[in-house]
C-alpha cells in the first residue's frame, strides 16, 4: 500500500543549476533589514504617465459596456474618455 503515499524523499538539486543572480533580479526583489520590510521589489510597474484618483459615478450600462470587455475595461474607458477629449479639444 506505499503506492497511494506521496514520496518524501527529497532529490538533489545541483548548486550550480541555480539562476544566475543579475541587476536586473536584484532590482525585482525584495529588501529586508532583519526581519522589518523596506521595499517591495516586484509589482505592477509604474505608470508612463501620472494619474489623478478621484471617485466618479457613471450610468449602468456605461460600466457594464466596459466591464463586458473583459481585464482591463478601467483602462480602455480612460483612452475612450481621452480619444474623445482629444476630437472635441478646440485649442
Amino acid at each position: 500500500m506505499n503506492a497511494n503515499k506521496p514520496d518524501s524523499r527529497r532529490t538533489w538539486v545541483d548548486p550550480d543549476d541555480a539562476p544566475e543572480l543579475t541587476e536586473e533580479w536584484f532590482k525585482k526583489a525584495d529588501l529586508y533589514e532583519g526581519d522589518k520590510l523596506v521595499r517591495r521589489g516586484r509589482g505592477r510597474p509604474k505608470s508612463a504617465t501620472r494619474k489623478v484618483l478621484l471617485s466618479v459615478r457613471y450610468s449602468p450600462e456605461v460600466v457594464e459596456y466596459f466591464k463586458a470587455t473583459g481585464e482591463g475595461w478601467q483602462t480602455r474607458m480612460d483612452a475612450a474618455l481621452k480619444e474623445w477629449v482629444a476630437s472635441h479639444r478646440t485649442v
